[in-house]
């Protein structure tokens, strides 16, 4: 995508010009793709200057790709370098989840869960018995570092910044969005997307895949299915302009 071709910020919505946000969508696993994507943005901020840089990432960092450790490893180094904002996916939620309710496993699995264990050095047959998903529960929990357990942890659910929110799935039409249930905001679909009349502030989120970004004058989808595509996409927000890397 060419950084160059900036455009005006939907609606007339707008952030502050001296900052300038770069929101990056659903990663999945896909560890070699968010370091080429933070080259990118390193090299856009090389070439536009500018006083402050915020760094947010919409979740969905791990499942069905091949190196969730290595995502969320690539994810607290970010942490430790620049100012950023993690927010949680619905896939993040399936951690904690398979932890303390093993039987969650085969809801898991198919969304990719298992990558997420073998990434960790777990490795699970495809239809595991309830005592051995027991087994596998206990690998997993003693094989994630502390530092992984802290970083999902603390994961934010929303995050909102001047006249943009940004939210994994997006958010339910009609109700404030200071207001949101986390489960609209991991996984709402058709309410939100067939939604057009404008939200409080512009909207920008992932969890549906898209050949390319969805840009509409109430939202923007900048989830390019990288699993798959290759394509891990991020947008940036100056003052009224925007673009993508």
């Amino acid at each position: 995508m060419d950084d160059t071709a900036d455009r005006a910020v939907p609606s007339g919505f707008s952030i502050s010009e001296q900052v300038r946000l770069y929101a990056v969508g659903d990663i999945h696993g896909r560890a070699d793709l968010l370091e080429k994507i933070n080259r990118k943005i390193d090299a856009h901020l090389e070439k536009n200057a500018c006083a402050r840089h915020l760094r947010i990432f919409l979740g969905d960092y791990v499942d069905r790709g091949p190196d969730s450790r290595g995502v969320i490893e690539g994810l607290i180094a970010i942490e430790q370098r620049s100012e950023a904002v993690f927010l949680r996916g619905n896939h993040e939620t399936f951690i904690a989840e398979f932890i303390n309710n093993p039987a969650v496993l085969p809801t898991w699995r198919s969304l990719g869960g298992l990558e997420t264990l073998a990434s960790y050095g777990v490795f699970s047959p495809l239809n595991p018995d309830p005592e051995h998903q027991l087994r596998l529960a206990a690998e997993f929990s003693a094989a994630l570092p502390p530092s992984h357990v802290q970083f999902l942890d603390r994961l934010r659910p929303c995050f909102a910044f001047d006249d943009v929110f940004f939210a994994h799935a997006g958010v339910r039409p009609g109700v404030p969005l200071v207001s949101q249930a986390e489960t609209d905001l991991f996984w709402i679909r058709d309410e939100f997307l067939l939604h057009r009349r404008l939200f409080e502030k512009l909207v920008v989120h992932g969890h549906t895949p898209v050949r390319t970004p969805d840009v509409q004058p109430n939202r923007i989808n900048i989830d390019t299915g990288a699993y798959v595509t290759g394509q891990l996409t991020c947008l940036w927000i100056q003052g009224n302009r925007m673009g993508f890397l």
